[in-house]
């Protein structure tokens, strides 16, 4: 029995498998970086310089201001945004991490996370749109944004590296790339949960197809949208880090430095920055979610 399983594999293998075409899936997307790097330099050199000014004057402005005014307008924000306990706890967070030698690394890191969301957001909201009003399109990106989101995360970073050289530009982008899937899909799901006779009797009353997007979906699908951004921003801070290998400022550079010097403490200081600002952005953009006219009349409903 076993001779003949054997034979088996060798007959598949001789006549069937081996006559088959290897598929170089990778020399073809290594020729086309290269194109791409030979025949669009001009547009990659504008992306980055543009960038790189951004993220330069965001950094400029995170750390104008003394770490002691930036942790009581952290707090305030906070404050504003959910609830004065979380304030209180944001600042005395903040005030701990002012202490450690990474406070201009987590403006930078935080500087890096706004610029990648901000971009991925607008990126992904008129995308989602698209794909809430056509089936075809919905179909079509489905498959890519599945890709994008499984996809390795250090594979964004080989091909972005060779078209914009290593820096934190290169950074920005793969974490643009990788952190837009979840905005298109919570944008296309919110609009497509929004109630039929709600629009129906938008366009009963006449309403334009732009009235009806913008006045009854996108406010209706406002709280979905804005747990999509969530999501955003917190896969936005862990591509932050990782693209510290590439080069890009902030903590990422610091974690991997630690990493690869084996200094317990350094890697323990930045990840406390880590956590920070992990726990900061996610309470934030669900306190803003949980302030959107649609959550309001929830919870009154719900009382």
């Amino acid at each position: 029995m076993s001779d003949f399983v054997q034979y088996l594999h060798d007959w598949f293998y001789t006549y069937v498998w081996k006559p088959l075409p290897e598929m170089k899936f990778g020399e073809w997307g290594d020729q086309l970086v290269k194109w791409l790097d030979t025949n669009w330099a001009p547009l990659f050199n504008g992306i980055t310089d543009g960038m790189t000014w951004m993220f330069d004057s965001l950094v400029q402005v995170f750390t104008y201001l003394p770490s002691g005014i930036m942790i009581i307008i952290l707090a305030l924000v906070a404050w504003a945004c959910r609830s004065w306990k979380l304030g209180l706890g944001m600042g005395i967070f903040a005030f701990v991490i002012a202490w450690t030698p990474y406070w201009h690394a987590t403006m930078e890191t935080l500087a890096m996370v706004f610029i990648s969301t901000v971009v991925a957001t607008v990126l992904a909201i008129p995308l989602g749109v698209w794909a809430s009003h056509n089936a075809t399109v919905s179909r079509m990106i489905r498959p890519v944004l599945d890709f994008m989101q499984t996809l390795p995360a250090f594979v964004y970073l080989i091909p972005v590296v060779i078209l914009f050289s290593p820096g934190v530009v290169p950074g920005m982008i793969a974490t643009i790339v990788f952190c837009m899937p979840p905005g298109v899909r919570f944008t296309e799901l919110g609009i497509r949960q929004v109630d039929k006779e709600t629009i129906e009797a938008g366009q009963a009353f006449g309403a334009s197809p732009w009235s009806i997007l913008t006045r009854i979906k996108l406010p209706l699908a406002l709280p979905t949208i804005m747990a999509g951004l969530n999501q955003v921003i917190m896969l936005s801070l862990s591509m932050v880090v990782i693209a510290g290998l590439v080069g890009g400022d902030g903590l990422g550079q610091e974690i991997n430095s630690a990493l690869s010097h084996v200094r317990v403490e350094d890697g323990i200081n930045a990840g406390l920055a880590v956590a920070f600002l992990a726990i900061f952005l996610d309470r934030v953009s669900q306190g803003l979610s949980d302030r959107t006219p649609v959550a309001r009349a929830q919870r009154l409903a719900n009382s």
